[in-house]
């Protein structure tokens, strides 16, 4: 796995940084030298990154918020501007993951998951441009292989997250001609609470899971999440509009 570059005196945001991916994602950042602003709904888990990452010498601050609320968002990038006077990585890994029959999937849920997993990832790029611009930083957003491929009962989270590969190279484009870097890593499934969710499916047809149940075994938490640091840091400066799929070859045929 490539290694992030040093990024002492750098700052980065992370979304769902309580647990699961958001949280190795913290930690690998914090190891490479970051400092840290940290984002989750889940108060405990975020109490705990938080220790750990200040446990390797950083400057950790803490933002308790749902970021499918706009003003949430917007509040994150001020608080780690305020703060560190910079923002140098936005790593977008916070997500909603609701398996369901589609007909059976409340209006709730639909918007949760387009707000968190799509608008949140908008709104927060939107308001860390101009500062990743002056730090010649880099935006990482974790999608899924969900992005590539038709999965029975997640219309709604690849929906999103095919939306999210697209907006990043959307991105990528419009920032063509300036100093900022636009990515993309897609894993498959790994060992997190989201995808325990699953488990919870009321009368799934199991050939339809069983279409996208990984030969090779699930991804390990910490090779994603190495590779979002390395595309966050200036390691990765080749980089621009290229999505990396970890998912031990669930999408190649």
């Amino acid at each position: 796995m490539p290694a992030p570059s040093d990024m002492k005196g750098k700052a980065a945001l992370v979304t769902g940084a309580a647990a699961g991916l958001g949280k190795a994602t913290a930690i690998a950042l914090a190891r490479a030298g970051a400092n840290l602003c940290i984002v989750d709904i889940n108060a405990d888990g975020l109490a705990a990154t938080a220790e750990t990452t200040r446990g390797l010498g950083r400057d950790v601050i803490v933002q308790t918020a749902d970021i499918g609320m706009a003003d949430n968002c917007r509040a994150a990038v001020d608080a780690t501007v305020q703060r560190f006077q910079r923002i140098d990585a936005l790593c977008n890994v916070a997500a909603v993951f609701v398996p369901t029959h589609t007909t059976e999937m409340s209006l709730e849920d639909w918007n949760k998951t387009l707000a968190v997993n799509l608008s949140a990832p908008f709104l927060l790029i939107q308001s860390a441009i101009p500062h990743l611009l002056k730090s010649h930083g880099a935006v990482v957003n974790v999608t899924s292989c969900a992005a590539h491929m038709g999965q029975a009962y997640l219309a709604a989270y690849s929906a999103t997250k095919a939306a999210l590969t697209q907006l990043t190279k959307s991105l990528a484009m419009e920032y063509m001609h300036q100093p900022i870097r636009f990515n993309v890593v897609a894993p498959g499934g790994m060992m997190t609470a989201l995808a325990a969710g699953l488990r919870n499916l009321k009368d799934p047809d199991v050939s339809l899971l069983s279409r996208i149940s990984p030969l090779r075994g699930v991804v390990e938490i910490d090779d994603v999440a190495e590779m979002v640091a390395f595309l966050a840091s200036d390691a990765a400066r080749g980089y621009h509009g290229a999505v990396i799929n970890i998912d031990n070859g669930i999408t190649a045929g």
